[in-house]
């Protein structure tokens, strides 16, 4: 951190300022401070020495405020000291800047307040990707006809202490003592780079009956971290599932099976801000349904009811993943698509139309752009049918198909509320996409039943189509009713983020490690 031009407080010399970075914390107005730099006496074009580490996390808004101070005495209390400034910014703004410092103009009182210069690095540790593969023995019987259908789900703790999903193993059927394929994940996903945070495993029996995972049935859970499992295989990475439930019922309760490290291991590879900072531009698509499943837009339990008083679900999504995604987006133009309506004059039916009502540049600015087309769109198309997802799939990747240099990925957000009308075509469009620098978020709102979109989702079994198998896993599928929890509607869009957005930068990794793609020299003399 750098300032230029600061104001000077001090009457018999110059001011002797410090720094202190806060960063807004999840769904509220609290600032919390992260760290203060050193005070330089006597300047007023500072060059701090003390840096800031900040976990950085692709799939949330990071907001941060750097406020400085001109300190007057030893006093830890910043309302004893003068204010000089103050800049706001988000960390993935800082991280994709395509320079070696971003420069921000200081404000908050009159007059001119001078300028701060941050420079962000990657530390180190954030290269590190960890191999590992587990079994299982003794596991619990879940099914009635039959034995289980176990997968290990992982989980990394945020700041607020929930849980985040960053990682699904394959599906073992019917076995009891399953063998999982050994898997890679970057520490930064799975720990935050941090060996001592703890890491929530939890073994599910899988159970195809609504598409969301906690329709599938729960064996156990168990804790650990990093610097445990580096111990390596033996009975320090001996895990015992335990159910709490029944482990609340059953006085002579023991556990529900054992889990095992067979193999741990740590390396380093380029990283999802390597690509980022080598010049790699994302580039977010919207494609919304307006099948007439949704309800008429005029009655109040219509999917697309426009409520003055919070934004609907359609909204919701769009906002939670479009201003996550803008900071990565150096133009802040977003493409936007609708399928199933009538279009005006003659009602023609399309699967593939512009929400802003030009016949052949989608293109809206910013994320308010979008909402304010998608409103528009409302008010002028009449809602029809069937819901065929190809048609927006192969309009994102004909552009992604130009693009595999490196220099772009894409990602395409489909916001639906039914049961999908042509899944042939469909996946045979996914499993085309997946050799493409391209990502699928599939949210699906509304009480149906989304079990087909599991299909889609490559967690439990890869996609296919005419005998040929996805290359990679890109299609992320969540309900938006799993985070329907009460409570400020703010905080059920930050938690849908969280969870559809965590795997991108994996598959942004994925792809460019499978095509031989390296990092570009990134801005000069930027890490």
């Amino acid at each position: 951190v750098s300032c230029r031009q600061l104001k000077d407080k001090d009457f018999f010399s110059k001011s002797d300022p410090m720094c202190v970075l806060f960063m807004r914390e999840c769904d509220s107005d609290n600032w919390r401070e992260l760290g203060r730099t050193e005070t330089v006496d006597n300047c007023l074009n500072p060059d701090f020495v003390t840096k800031f580490l900040v976990d950085y996390y692709f799939e949330e808004r990071q907001q941060l405020l750097f406020k400085v101070y001109d300190i007057d005495s030893p006093s830890i209390d910043l309302q004893n000291h003068d204010f000089l400034g103050q800049a706001s910014c988000t960390l993935g703004e800082l991280v994709a800047y395509q320079g070696t410092q971003v420069k921000y103009q200081l404000s908050g009182l009159p007059g001119n307040c001078g300028t701060i210069l941050l420079t962000v690095e990657e530390v180190l540790d954030c290269k590190r990707v960890i191999d590992m593969q587990w079994y299982a023995q003794k596991l619990d019987k879940k099914d009635w006809f039959g034995k289980s259908d176990p997968f290990l789900e992982f989980y990394r703790i945020s700041e607020d202490n929930s849980y985040t999903a960053v990682f699904r193993t394959e599906v073992v059927k019917k076995s009891l003592n399953p063998t999982w394929r050994p898997f890679a994940i970057q520490m930064r996903q799975l720990s935050g780079g941090d060996e001592d945070r703890t890491i929530r495993v939890v073994c599910y029996d899988w159970d195809f009956d609504g598409g969301v995972s906690r329709s599938h049935d729960l064996i156990g859970e168990f804790y650990t971290n990093v610097r445990t499992l580096a111990e390596g295989p033996g009975p320090a990475n001996e895990y015992e599932l335990i159910n709490k439930k029944k482990q609340a019922k059953k006085k002579k309760y023991k556990n529900s099976g054992v889990v095992k490290l067979m193999s741990f291991g740590i390396r380093e590879e380029a990283t999802f801000l390597d690509y980022i900072r080598g010049g790699l531009q994302m580039h977010f698509t919207v494609a919304v349904d307006f099948t007439a499943s949704n309800g008429d837009p005029r009655d109040p339990a219509s999917l697309h009811f426009l409520d003055s008083s919070q934004p609907n679900a359609y909204m919701m999504a769009i906002q939670a993943v479009g201003e996550v995604v803008q900071d990565y987006d150096y133009d802040k133009m977003f493409p936007a698509l609708g399928f199933g309506a009538r279009l005006p004059p003659d009602g023609t039916v399309s699967h593939e139309f512009f929400l802003n009502g030009h016949p052949t540049d989608p293109y809206c600015v910013g994320i308010e752009g979008v909402l304010e087309a998608y409103r528009r769109t409302l008010r002028s198309v009449q809602l029809y049918g069937p819901t065929n997802f190809a048609p927006v799939i192969n309009h994102v990747a004909k552009f992604a198909r130009t693009y595999r240099d490196g220099t772009s990925y894409f990602v395409l957000l489909i916001i639906t509320d039914g049961v999908i009308s042509d899944m042939p075509q469909t996946l045979e469009a996914i499993v085309q996409a997946s050799t493409l620098p391209m990502s699928i978020i599939i949210v699906g709102v509304g009480n149906a039943d989304f079990s087909a979109m599991e299909t889609l989702d490559g967690d439990v079994v890869r996609v296919s189509s005419r005998g040929r198998a996805a290359e990679r896993d890109i299609v992320q599928f969540v309900p938006f009713r799993k985070f329907l929890q009460g409570g400020p509607w703010q905080s059920n869009q930050m938690r849908l983020a969280r969870e559809v957005l965590a795997e991108i930068p994996d598959q942004v990794t994925s792809y460019m490690l499978k095509n031989h793609v390296k990092p570009g020299p990134g801005p000069q003399g930027a890490s």
